[in-house]
């Protein structure tokens, strides 16, 4: 069902815990299904000794994706007009991930009603791992 514009006002949010526990084999699954084999992401060894980090990370787009999932579920299938995010801080094995969208503006243009809507995703520890933004199309 999509969402409405009815329904909704400037200020409103809408939250999804969109991973529990982050697994090194969803990790690896990510890098088959995008091609995106950098061993940063899957080599633990390659990621400390070479890379210097504490441990392998996810893709950024993983992180993107699952917000995205929490955007479609709320907003409905084939109705983002615009999503754009930064990486702001790594997402590790173990993670959880809460995804928020707050609508920052409804309007009209070209005869379709719109949301804004500004995005932040989290960790455990509340830090901001994903910001961005995005339109979706609503219904009345």
């Amino acid at each position: 069902m999509a969402l409405k514009a009815s329904n909704i006002k400037v200020g409103d949010t809408h939250e999804a815990v969109v991973v529990e526990n982050l697994t090194r084999t969803q990790l690896v699954m990510y890098s088959g299904a995008s091609g995106d084999y950098n061993p940063l992401h899957s080599d633990e060894i390659f990621a400390t000794k070479v890379g210097g980090y504490p441990t392998v990370f996810a893709h950024g787009m993983l992180s993107m994706g699952m917000t995205g999932r929490m955007l479609t579920d709320w907003v409905g299938d084939g109705r983002l007009t615009k999503f754009g995010v930064r990486f702001v801080s790594q997402v590790f094995p173990g993670d959880n991930l809460t995804a928020k969208a707050t609508v920052e503006a409804l309007r009209e243009e070209n005869g379709e009603q719109l949301v804004d809507l500004a995005l932040s995703t989290v960790n455990q520890d509340g830090r901001e791992v994903v910001s961005g933004s995005a339109t979706a199309r609503v219904d009345p």
